[in-house]
C-alpha cells in the first residue's frame, strides 16, 4: 500500500539522523532494551509502524509473524507496506504487539495514532511506545535546533505524563518504562565514548532525566463477571408465587 509523502520527507531525514553520531549510537541502545523486552511478549502477529535505523526492531521476538510498516516516503529494506499513522490498514484487534520507534512524536494525529494501536491490538495485547524525553539534554538540545526544521529537533517531544494519560483514555495501562542514553547528543565519538560512565551514573541517579523512554502498555479488558441476582429480587419472587417456600409442620400438635 503505497501512499503520498505526507511530511515532506521527515522520515527519511530522520533515519540518516539515527545513521550518524550520536543517532547510531543511540539506536543501538533502542535495540538492547526493546529487544529485552520482547521474548516475553506473546501471539501470532507483530507488526513495527515506521523505522530509526532502517532495521526492524522485533529480532527477539517469538512472534513468527511479523510485519514492517513505512510511514509516508520511508523506505527500508523488508518493508511490506506503506500506511498512514491517522488510518492503519490492520483489521480490528489482529494483533499481538505493535512498536512505533519514535513514530508518535512525527505524527500530525498522535491521538489518533494511538486510537488505531488501541483498535488493532487484541485483548492484553502490547503497545512499546520510543519517544525522546523533553525532560532531558535531548529536549534542551531541541531548545536550540528547533527552528531549523530538522529531525529529530523539529519532532513533538512528548512528557511521560502526557503520553500515559492519553493511553489511560484508551484503556491502554502503562505496565512499565524503560530510559536510556543520559549522555548529551554530540557529535564527537571520542567525547561521548568518555562519558560513557554517565549512562550507568544516570540511570541510578537520574533515570527519569534519560534521552528517550521506552514505554510498554498492555490492553486492558475488563472481565465479564455473571450478574447474581440481589436478595430483594429473589424476596420478590418468592413473594410473586412463582416458589413457594416450605413450613415446618409439628405433627405432634397436629
Amino acid at each position: 500500500m503505497a501512499l503520498k509523502p505526507p511530511d515532506g520527507g521527515v522520515r527519511t531525514r530522520l533515519s540518516a539522523w539515527f545513521a550518524r553520531i550520536p543517532g547510531a549510537l543511540l539506536a543501538r541502545e533502542e535495540r538492547r532494551l526493546v529487544e529485552g523486552l520482547l521474548p516475553r511478549m506473546f501471539g501470532y502477529h507483530i507488526v513495527q509502524i515506521g523505522s530509526t535505523d532502517g532495521e526492524p526492531l522485533y529480532g527477539t521476538s517469538p512472534i513468527s509473524h511479523r510485519i514492517l510498516a513505512g510511514v509516508g516516503e520511508e523506505s527500508v529494506g523488508g518493508m511490506t507496506l506503506h500506511c498512514a499513522t491517522d488510518n492503519l490498514p490492520f483489521q480490528a484487534e489482529s494483533l499481538d504487539v505493535v512498536i512505533l520507534p519514535h513514530t508518535l512524536e512525527f505524527s500530525a494525529t498522535p491521538h489518533k495514532l494511538l486510537r488505531e494501536c488501541e483498535r488493532i491490538l487484541i485483548g492484553e495485547g502490547h503497545l512499546i511506545i520510543l519517544g525522546f524525553n523533553p525532560w532531558s539534554l535531548y529536549g534542551l538540545w531541541r531548545l536550540f535546533l528547533a527552528w531549523r526544521g530538522e529531525p529529530p529537533w523539529n519532532g513533538h517531544f512528548y512528557r511521560h505524563a502526557r503520553i500515559k494519560d492519553w493511553l489511560s483514555l484508551l484503556d491502554l495501562e502503562l505496565v512499565g518504562t524503560e530510559r536510556c542514553f543520559f549522555r548529551p547528543p554530540l557529535r564527537h565519538p571520542r567525547l561521548l565514548n568518555r562519558l560513557g560512565f554517565v549512562e550507568k551514573l544516570g540511570g541510578y541517579c537520574w533515570s527519569y532525566f534519560g534521552g528517550v523512554h521506552i514505554m510498554v502498555a498492555r490492553k486492558h479488558v475488563a472481565p465479564l463477571t455473571p450478574l447474581r441476582p440481589s436478595w430483594r429480587d429473589r424476596r420478590a419472587v418468592v413473594a410473586s408465587g412463582v416458589a413457594e417456600p416450605s413450613a415446618r409442620v409439628n405433627h405432634e400438635h397436629a
